[in-house]
């Protein structure tokens, strides 16, 4: 999270001297070319959680703790309303796959613990988006033999936030096969001295930054990275403490058992009533994502050659 806020910051910082730049666009009318825009995504997604991480404690659920073996991909699409300059809002539909696991980390408690877990993630997402910057020109509308014309641009870098809901399911692989976790009541959710039962909706902030730039026509490509906070600590089925191991084999099954405890070595720190997960902290996830844009307002030149000279 930190490195996140140090990258927003730098380039804020920027945002004095790229006003200068800016005003070439903003005093004019040029903006109102890219005021509808639909878009597709297609990354990577990294989840921050309980699970897996580096081989270090202290860093769980910040992008030091990223577990680069549980790396997973996702694809989404939206659409984006600028209604000013500076500012634009965009609506977005993602989805992907999560996933952490406890071996690929040496560190020497979750290593022991021995859990992992995968999950469906589908999130809509409203967005607010500050321009930081843009360039955007429209260019020759032909390409003359023997005249060189300025080609269109279209170049922004902007931040977002926004407010997202989202759908996921912890599965865990047992026996070969891929089993979802919340039946399971692995830490005793909804049993006699557990927890509540955790829902598999939940809320989140996404915050990012973003840059595209033109290619010919009405398309754009670019970059987007974002950090998504979230309401819920049970993406991983992993938060608070470890339930009676014989209650869940006599009443939910054996599966149930071993899901709530598969640990492979030093057995006495996973016991009934002993950390399994850390309830403070909320899960989170990081989306890296090749973005590609199609503006929907005004056509832009696409440069149509002409092979003769020109005729007046």
């Amino acid at each position: 999270m930190k490195y996140l806020i140090l990258t927003l910051f730098f380039v804020v910082g920027t945002h004095v001297s790229a006003q200068k730049l800016a005003s070439n666009f903003n005093t004019s009318r040029n903006w109102m070319n890219n005021k509808k825009e639909v878009y597709f995504a297609a990354g990577a997604t990294q989840f921050l959680g309980d699970l897996g991480g580096r081989d270090q404690v202290g860093t769980q659920k910040s992008l030091a703790d990223i577990d680069w073996a549980a790396t997973r991909f996702g694809f989404g699409a939206g659409y984006r309303f600028r209604f000013h300059p500076f500012w634009a809002t965009s609506t977005n539909l993602y989805f992907g796959l999560l996933s952490g696991d406890d071996a690929h980390t040496n560190e020497l408690i979750r290593n022991s613990r021995n859990l992992h877990f995968r999950s469906q993630l589908i999130e809509l997402s409203q967005r607010i988006e500050f321009i930081l910057f843009a360039n955007e020109q429209v260019g020759a509308r032909y390409s003359l033999k023997g005249v060189k014309g300025m080609r269109s641009k279209a170049d922004q870098i902007y931040l977002f936030t926004g407010i997202g809901g989202f759908f996921f399911n912890p599965q865990m692989r047992i026996d070969g096969d891929w089993t979802n976790l919340h039946p399971l009541k692995t830490e005793g959710q909804g049993l006699p001295g557990g927890p509540d039962e955790y829902s598999r909706f939940s809320a989140s902030i996404p915050m990012g930054i973003g840059f595209k730039v033109a290619l010919r026509g009405e398309w754009r490509i670019g970059m987007e990275v974002s950090y998504h906070l979230t309401f819920t600590d049970y993406i991983d089925d992993v938060s608070g403490n470890y339930y009676d191991r014989d209650y869940l084999m006599e009443n939910i099954g054996p599966e149930s058992a071993y899901a709530s405890n598969p640990a492979k070595a030093n057995h006495n720190w996973f016991d009934r009533g002993q950390q399994r997960g850390n309830p403070d902290d909320n899960d989170t996830y990081f989306l890296a994502n090749i973005v590609l844009t199609r503006n929907l307002g005004k056509k832009m030149p696409r440069g149509p050659k002409w092979r003769g000279r020109p005729k007046y």
